[in-house]
């Protein structure tokens, strides 16, 4: 709009540039519509490099949500941190929601994020609180895509690489970003083919995990292509009561560009020892 704006504004009085105006109003405009098209034409191809788009933007500031719905009572699980996308490697501070009393708070996790790998501090469950847990990702039944309480960011656009049906919807502005919407289904099976070896495993595992491979979502790119909010909607089989449980995981990125230094813990830094349960 506001390239139209000043090709309008080179206009003069005089009535040969007002007619240059009008004629380069009316391209532009054409111009804008063919890119709409375009957008419009192939959005599972748009989609499915999306991940690609990530990695070749190289880092980001994150922010997760997820919710679920336990006994009636709407959970909320909520993150922040960075992400390497080029080294795949991520760190997130996670608040676990308050006991339904609103009595009990519970301390901020710090998670790593790490190619088949979720370190995780003040995990609690008679963990040392100088300690970390490793979890092997790949055998989790959700590959961790909605265990760790967040989704990772990397893998969370790895999903849309198995995108089978997508719609543009058109633009719209997020947190002062114009972005494009769309709107989809995503299969699992397909996203863990179609992913590196570093998360094939672990969409894999999330495919037979879940109650079903499909996965609905809503995704907003900036005009660059990058990710700037997605919003998954999982479905899992809750083994102790035998029904399906529907997770929404939304993540928002931005600060592209960002530095991240995410460092791994030593091996005698990581807890060997039992977890109790919770």
């Amino acid at each position: 709009m506001a390239k139209r704006q000043q090709r309008r504004a080179g206009g003069s009085v005089v009535v040969a540039a007002v007619l240059m105006v009008c004629a380069c109003a009316t391209s532009c405009a054409g111009s804008g519509a063919a890119l709409d098209d375009a957008r419009a034409a192939d959005p599972v191809g748009t989609l499915r490099r999306a991940a690609d788009t990530l990695v070749d933007a190289g880092s980001s500031k994150a922010r997760t949500s997820m919710e679920m719905a336990t006994g009636g009572t709407l959970v909320t699980i909520r993150g922040e941190g960075v992400y390497d996308y080029r080294e795949r490697l991520g760190r997130l501070k996670v608040m676990l929601p308050q006991d339904p009393a609103g009595t009990s708070e519970h301390r901020p996790i710090t998670e790593l994020l790490a190619p088949g790998a979720l370190f995780m501090k003040n995990r609690g469950a008679g963990v040392p609180a100088d300690k970390w847990v490793r979890v092997d990702t790949a055998t989790l039944t959700d590959g961790n895509l909605v265990t760790g309480g967040a989704t990772d960011p990397l893998v969370a656009a790895e999903i849309l690489r198995g995108t089978r049906t997508a719609t543009y919807l058109g633009e719209s502005e997020l947190a002062g970003t114009e972005v494009r919407h769309y709107r989809g289904t995503a299969d699992l099976v397909a996203a863990a083919k179609g992913a590196p070896s570093a998360d094939k495993d672990v969409l894999a595992a999330a495919a037979k995990g879940f109650a079903t491979a499909a996965v609905p979502f809503d995704v907003y790119l900036d005009d660059q292509g990058r990710i700037r909010k997605v919003r998954h909607r999982f479905s899992f089989v809750n083994g102790q009561r035998h029904g399906t449980v529907a997770v929404a995981s939304t993540t928002l990125l931005y600060d592209f560009g960002t530095a991240t230094d995410v460092r791994l813990p030593a091996a005698r830094d990581i807890y060997a020892g039992r977890i109790a349960e919770e």
